[in-house]
C-alpha cells in the first residue's frame, strides 16, 4: 500500500492529479497542467513536494572513510555546509543509485537518496560499512520541499534575510527559521534553475507548503508535480536511476565521470571499472526532426546499423520540440550526426545534439 507525504492534503486541496510513484501517492500534475508548470519554473517559479525523497545520516569517527569507500565520489576535501554528488556502485561497477552528500560537521553527514531505492541503498550501505560509523535511514522524520525557478531567491528573500540563504550552488544552511520553522536550505535541485531545497519537519511541512505559495504568488509561483519536474530534468540532461543508469550501466558510460574519483586508494566497484576499461558506449542528447515523440527504450539506428536505444525521451515543453537521450556506441554518433529512432515500428530522423538541451543564462 503506498504511503502518503505530509503534504497528501495540500495536494488534494490544490487540485492535484494522485498517482502511485516509487510507494507513494504524488500528484503528476496540478489543473495549471504539466506545460504551464514546467513553464513556470524556466519563467518564474514552481514548488515541488520532494519529501518522498530518502535521508541517511551516517555519523561516527569513520563516517568520512566510509563514505569514501561506498561511493565514488572523493569527500576528504568536502567542508561543512557543502554538498556532493556522487554515484553509488556495486562491485561489477553498474549503477546502485546516485545521490548527493551533505557534510553538516567532521563527523555528520547526510545522504540524499533516490525515494524507489531506499530501502535497496540503505540495506547496501549497512552491509558495506565498517569501524566507528552509524547508518541511520531517517526519511519518515523528514519533509523535503523544492522551490525552483528565476524568483526563488526573490520569494525566499520575502520570508528570510539574505544571510539566510546558502550563498552558492551545491550549499546550505541548518537550522535557518522561517515563520517560527527550523528548516535546513540548500541550493540545489533537480530543474535545471536556480532554487532552494528545504528539508523540515513532517509537521511543519503544511504550513510551510502554503506559507511559500501565498508569499509568491505576485511572482507566479505555482505547485508543480511529477510530470513538470520530469521534464524539467530531461530537458536540463540530468540523469534519472533506472533510465540512464541502472546495475548494469557504469557511471562512466552515462558520462558521470565527474563524479568518479579513480584517483582513490579504493571504492566498491572501482577495480570492475578498471577492468571495464574505456567505455564503449556514451550518452548522447538527440533532437528529433521527424514527425514523432520518442521515449524510453527505442532503438537508435546510423546508416541502417543499430548503435543503441533510447533512455529518456519528451517533446520539451520549454524548447517546444522533442528531444531524448540514449545511451550508444562509442564511435556511432557525433554531434551533428544525423540518425534515426524507431519509433513504434516507424523511423524518425533526429540530430544528436550537445547535452544539456537547456541551460540557464
Amino acid at each position: 500500500m503506498e504511503k502518503k507525504t505530509p503534504l497528501y492534503d495540500c495536494h488534494v486541496a490544490y487540485g492535484g492529479t494522485i498517482v502511485p510513484f516509487a510507494g507513494y501517492l504524488l500528484p503528476v500534475q496540478y489543473p495549471a497542467g504539466i506545460i504551464a508548470e514546467h513553464t513556470a519554473v524556466r519563467t518564474a517559479a514552481g514548488l515541488f513536494d520532494v519529501s518522498h525523497m530518502g535521508e541517511v545520516v551516517f555519523s561516527g569517527k569513520d563516517a568520512l572513510n566510509n563514505l569514501n569507500y561506498i561511493l565514488t565520489n572523493d569527500f576528504t576535501s568536502l567542508a561543512d555546509g557543502r554538498v556532493r554528488y556522487s554515484v553509488m556502485c556495486n562491485e561489477e561497477g553498474g549503477c546502485v543509485d546516485d545521490l548527493i552528500v551533505y557534510r553538516l560537521d567532521e563527523e555528520t553527514y547526510w545522504v540524499v537518496v533516490n525515494a524507489a531505492n531506499r530501502e535497496k541503498d540503505v540495506a547496501w550501505m549497512k552491509a558495506h560499512t565498517f569501524g566507528d560509523v552509524s547508518v541511520r535511514d531517517i526519511s519518515d522524520d523528514v519533509a523535503q520541499l523544492a522551490i525552483q525557478g528565476p524568483r526563488a531567491g526573490e520569494i525566499m528573500r520575502r520570508l528570510v534575510p539574505e544571510s539566510s540563504l546558502p550563498g552558492r550552488y551545491y550549499s546550505f544552511l541548518k537550522d535557518v527559521m522561517i515563520g517560527g520553522m527550523k528548516c535546513l536550505i540548500s541550493q540545489t535541485g533537480y530543474t535545471g534553475e536556480e532554487g532552494y531545497e528545504i528539508y523540515l519537519s513532517n509537521e511543519d511541512a503544511p504550513r510551510m507548503w502554503n506559507l511559500l505559495l501565498e508569499t509568491g504568488k505576485d511572482d507566479g509561483l505555482i505547485p508543480c508535480g511529477l510530470g513538470a519536474r520530469d521534464t524539467l530534468r530531461l530537458e536540463a540532461a540530468m540523469p534519472l536511476y533506472g533510465h540512464e543508469m541502472d546495475d548494469n550501466i557504469s557511471p562512466l558510460e552515462t558520462g558521470l565521470h565527474f563524479g568518479v574519483k579513480m584517483g582513490k586508494d579504493d571504492f566498491v566497484g572501482r577495480k570492475a571499472l578498471v577492468e571495464r576499461g574505456e567505455p564503449e558506449i556514451k550518452r548522447i542528447g538527440l533532437r528529433i526532426t521527424g514527425r514523432g515523440i520518442a521515449r524510453e527504450h527505442q532503438d537508435v539506428y546510423a546508416g541502417g546499423k543499430r548503435i543503441g536505444q533510447t533512455t529518456s525521451g519528451t517533446h520539451a515543453p520549454f524548447l517546444k520540440y522533442p528531444i531524448a537521450m540514449a545511451l550508444v556506441d562509442m564511435d556511432a554518433a557525433e554531434i551533428g550526426s544525423q540518425v534515426e529512432i524507431d519509433v513504434r515500428g516507424r523511423r524518425v530522423a533526429a540530430e544528436v545534439v550537445a547535452l544539456p538541451f537547456y541551460k540557464r543564462n
